[in-house]
């Protein structure tokens, strides 16, 4: 018989064991808490909540709802904090503070984040699929992530492409706010979504249209719905259709990618659609991630979410095609500037603009 030597034990270091085994157990915690709040937004619990306190059986019957899990939902919430709990008559009537409201409801607030839950629960749903992609190296096509991914990713932007967008960003560039403040202003919004940055741009400048385009046939849908309810269906038009149509060439004065160019499979060809697009001294305008410059091995909370975004979602639904750029959600200032001058654009500035997640890119 060979004998058998026992591998030498490791000395650990049992303080980093142990804060990192509970790291893990708080960061569980923390996504139970988003995975309740989808619940809570999905089932309109915190809307039936809002300015009106009520027993588990009151919340039930508002929303329709089985009274023993809403029980059990209510104490949680309760029990993380979200909710309030006042026991002195007995049974327990949950309430929902003004400033949680805000935060859970209010779709015109810059605080609204509450859609981030819907948004993580899409981007999970298909796990089965991102894990095989990983082992083939293939892709998770967009539309597999469904509803919640997409109504997610579409309510979660609303407050800055309603407001930031015209009211910040665009102002940021004085010839191009001149030029969409002038009759007969032309504006193209390439991988619109759920459409509210063309509706931002229409609400914002009465003298501009906007054609929206979007190669997913539920998002054209959803931007449809959400133009026609905003009321500027006579200045935006919603289609299914590649912007590289040369039918589109030079008819434009800006062209905004929002959120959207790490997105694609090929973000070059894309940007070279977009300058086509292009009138006389028009622009092309990017938001994408604030991420840092390159990767050090370390990572503020901003770009530890948008790896999180990456690893999920974003780099497999841009691997879903081939050839693909695989730039995933981390898209660093440098690869931009890479994909900007392959795409023949003369220059990229960097607009003197403060967000916390994005960083706003004009391409001339």
């Amino acid at each position: 018989m060979v004998a058998m030597t026992k591998k030498p034990r490791v000395a650990l270091d049992e303080a980093s064991r142990d804060a990192f085994a509970e790291r893990l157990m708080n960061a569980t915690i923390a996504s139970m808490d988003v995975f309740s709040v989808h619940i809570g937004n999905k089932l309109g619990f915190y809307a039936a909540l809002a300015n009106q306190p009520a027993t588990v059986a009151e919340l039930a019957a508002r929303t329709s709802t089985h009274p023993r899990y809403v029980r059990e939902w209510a104490e949680q919430q309760a029990v993380t904090g979200i909710l309030s709990a006042d026991l002195s008559g007995g049974e327990p009537v949950f309430g929902l503070s003004p400033e949680h409201a805000e935060v859970l409801l209010d779709k015109d607030s810059l605080n609204y984040v509450a859609p981030i839950a819907q948004l993580f629960a899409g981007a999970v749903s298909p796990m089965d699929a991102i894990i095989e992609a990983y082992r083939s190296g293939g892709g998770v096509p967009y539309a597999d992530y469904g509803v919640d991914l997409r109504e997610g990713q579409g309510t979660i932007n609303r407050p800055p492409f309603l407001y930031d967008l015209a009211q910040s960003w665009i102002p940021s560039m004085p010839d191009v706010l001149a030029r969409l403040q002038s009759p007969g202003a032309r504006v193209a919004d390439i991988g619109c979504g759920a459409g509210w940055a063309a509706i931002g741009v229409a609400k914002e400048f009465p003298a501009a249209t906007v054609d929206a385009f979007d190669l997913d046939p539920a998002s054209v849908e959803l931007a449809k719905k959400n133009v026609a309810e905003a009321g500027v269906a006579d200045r935006v038009t919603v289609s299914l259709r590649d912007a590289a149509d040369p039918a589109l060439a030079a008819q434009y004065d800006l062209v905004m990618i929002l959120e959207a160019l790490h997105d694609m499979s090929r973000p070059v060809d894309a940007l070279r659609a977009a300058k086509n697009l292009l009138r006389e001294g028009g622009a092309l305008l990017v938001a994408d991630e604030r991420v840092a410059e390159a990767f050090t091995g370390e990572g503020d909370d901003i770009e530890r979410m948008m790896y999180g975004w990456s690893i999920l979602h974003c780099l497999p639904a841009g691997m879903s095609e081939s050839p693909s750029a695989a730039t995933g959600t981390v898209f660093r200032e440098p690869t931009l500037r890479s994909y900007a001058a392959e795409a023949s654009f003369a220059s990229v500035e960097v607009l003197p603009v403060e967000h916390l997640f994005f960083r706003l890119y004009r391409l001339s």
